[in-house]
């Protein structure tokens, strides 16, 4: 079992505890905390807790998280949309609001579930419950996924990440005007010492890089394609707050007045790579989800 240690700063306290480990950890649902609780793998100072306590000033909480291993995957008829397929490799698309994979408490619903009903031979290289998964993309972030139906396409597609050969283009829809055309975010990303909850740029963290270009301006914001180099937790979220253009929607990292979307406008649009056993190169491109397409329509009236 894998535990986990908190300290509440003083901006936390007052915060139910369901509530706090929930935003603490995205793999985390309230009703898996509630359950941890009741069966005291949560302890604040020492002792158990109730799901209502209320958090003070410098508690020490451990949280001990199930093994993965409990997690009881079931494939499920998701409908989920195959761009590109054979015996190595395919290309899949994650709709906005859906998770990539299974966590204990919540292990329905996912991209790996529906995977699994849709694609019969998936590469167990990643662990139990990310069967064929070699990246991921946030949950209200649509668009397209690599996946690996063998280890070693597995680790042909792992190797194309780490040496910066994958094509990955996102459009984003964020918010201002942004003056010239073209540009680059080169800056390195690690946990944000402020809240550990986000991702921030640091000089102590892992090279990151962005390439971006402007598609569209409208009266408050700007429609953009970017292209990663790298690929760090949050990367465009992060690289485009930092320069002072956060994307439309993000709950996490964008204004407090922004568009009530349900989360970042985002969509991993394009992805591209050499097929690690034909050495061929395949690209697939997705169009915007019918919401981002009418958020421009609105946007341009």
């Amino acid at each position: 079992m894998q535990t986990y240690n908190f300290e509440i700063l003083e901006e936390e306290t007052g915060q139910r505890i369901d509530k706090y480990l929930t935003d603490m950890n995205a793999d985390w649902s309230r009703n898996q905390i509630q359950d941890w609780i009741k069966h005291e793998l949560v302890q604040v100072n020492g002792k158990v807790v109730k799901a209502n306590y209320k958090l003070r000033l410098n508690d020490e909480i451990i949280v001990t998280e199930k093994p993965v291993e409990e997690v009881d995957l079931v494939a499920e008829d998701l409908n989920i949309e195959i761009y590109y397929e054979d015996k190595d490799v395919a290309i899949v698309y994650k709709p906005k609001g859906m998770v990539v994979h299974p966590a204990p408490g919540h292990p329905n619903g996912t991209l790996v579930n529906g995977l699994m009903y849709a694609i019969k031979d998936l590469s167990g290289i990643n662990g139990e419950i990310r069967p064929g998964i070699v990246h991921r993309i946030d949950k209200d972030t649509s668009g397209l996924l690599m996946i690996a139906k063998n280890d070693i396409a597995h680790r042909g597609l792992v190797d194309q990440l780490v040496d910066k050969t994958v094509t990955r283009k996102y459009t984003a829809l964020v918010h201002g005007v942004i003056p010239h055309e073209f540009g680059t975010i080169d800056a390195p990303i690690g946990r944000n010492p402020k809240d550990r909850q986000e991702m921030a740029v640091q000089d102590n963290g892992k090279e990151a890089v962005t390439h971006f270009n402007v598609l569209d301006t409208f009266d408050k914001y700007s429609l953009v394609e970017c292209q990663l180099e790298t690929g760090r937790t949050h990367q465009i979220r992060v690289h485009m707050k930092h320069i002072g253009f956060p994307l439309a929607g993000d709950p996490k990292y964008g204004p407090k007045k922004t568009l009530d979307i349900g989360g970042q406008a985002l969509h991993a649009g394009v992805i591209g790579f050499t097929h690690p056993v034909t050495r061929e190169y395949i690209e697939r491109t997705a169009p915007l989800p019918e919401y981002f397409e009418e958020l421009i329509r609105k946007l341009r009236k």
